[in-house]
């Protein structure tokens, strides 16, 4: 078995990294979307790498996995006695990452090793890995001009109509050494690009320079999971802002934004009826259950999405 490298943003993303974890531990890499981080009374906040790192750690809340289980509230009561901010609910236990993130990366540290620093210290052996270490952030076009993510998803509850997205700051953004190595290991089985928001979750990634074209390099099969079932995002805003870009909210449309880099696209048992157009579009499809309700969801739907990819590779050595 090689090394798999998935990419991912959101709940949904980190609980399939979850599932490949109890299948592959230390051989996984988790590529994580930091465009949707942001600065909020003096911190860093990272919601998309803390929700992999509570996940993979086991202690992140079931109702709202981007914070730890247990939270409580008595901070943001404070703040809000104190006149502070009302419409960022910040979670007690939630605010010592941000806390210690802060301190570690004025002190000279990279945001890779500051990560890599909680996993070491949360038990995690799986590579947990920024996307980049340097500042991106994603902006959402609307009528009232570019939003910050963080703003239009936590304080205007996504509300403005989305007309398109930008991602500040992507174009000075360098791979870091240890996601390069990565994906250019000999032995990378797979890449998977796990159910998130293709725009604002899993694009920030693949906008960074060079990062497409690593991802090909070693000619591992690239497959993505579909976020939307039944024309509908399980969670988060893909399905509104798909309706708002143009296009149908659906699984073939996500399957599209990821035409070229692809090689094979999951959907869900709901979705089976578009198999057929995904696959006259050159995309090898897998119909399987993507909802992951409970722990053995995830390890069924990581273990398909492997066995999916090994299909693949088998097929492309015949045909060779």
């Amino acid at each position: 078995m090689g090394t798999v490298v998935a990419l991912t943003g959101q709940v949904g993303g980190a609980k399939l990294v979850d599932g490949l974890y109890r299948l592959r531990g230390r051989d996984l890499a988790a590529l994580v979307n930091t465009g949707d981080d942001y600065e909020f009374l003096g911190l860093l906040f990272s919601p998309d790498l803390d929700t992999v790192l509570y996940t993979l750690a086991g202690i992140a809340n079931p109702a709202s996995g981007w914070e730890p289980t247990g939270e409580s509230r008595a901070l943001h009561a404070m703040l809000k006695l104190l006149g502070g901010p009302d419409r960022v609910v910040v979670g007690d236990k939630s605010l010592a990452a941000p806390l210690l993130r802060t301190a570690l990366l004025a002190e000279g540290s990279s945001l890779t090793e500051v990560t890599r620093h909680f996993c070491r210290h949360l038990g995690i052996e799986a590579k947990v890995l920024p996307m980049t270490d340097d500042p991106v952030r994603t902006h959402v076009l609307t009528d009232d001009g570019a939003i910050a993510f963080h703003e239009y998803f936590n304080e205007l509850g996504c509300e403005p109509v989305a007309q398109g997205l930008q991602y500040a700051g992507v174009d000075q953004a360098m791979i870091p050494q240890e996601v390069a190595d990565v994906l250019d290991d000999p032995d990378l089985e797979a890449v998977v690009i796990c159910p998130a928001n293709p725009y604002h979750s899993i694009r920030p990634i693949l906008e960074v320079p060079g990062m497409r074209e690593l991802i090909r390099k070693r000619g591992a099969p690239v497959i993505a999971v579909t976020p939307i079932v039944g024309g509908k995002a399980l969670k988060g805003s893909a399905g509104k802002m798909m309706r708002e870009l143009g296009h149908e909210a659906s699984a073939r449309r996500v399957a599209l934004e990821y035409l070229r880099l692809i090689d094979g696209f999951v959907i869900d048992t709901e979705d089976a009826a578009s198999a057929e157009d995904l696959r006259a579009s050159g995309i090898e499809v897998l119909i399987a259950n993507t909802v992951m309700r409970t722990a053995e969801d995830r390890n069924a739907l990581a273990r398909a999405v492997l066995a999916f990819a090994q299909a693949i590779r088998a097929r492309r050595l015949q045909e060779a």
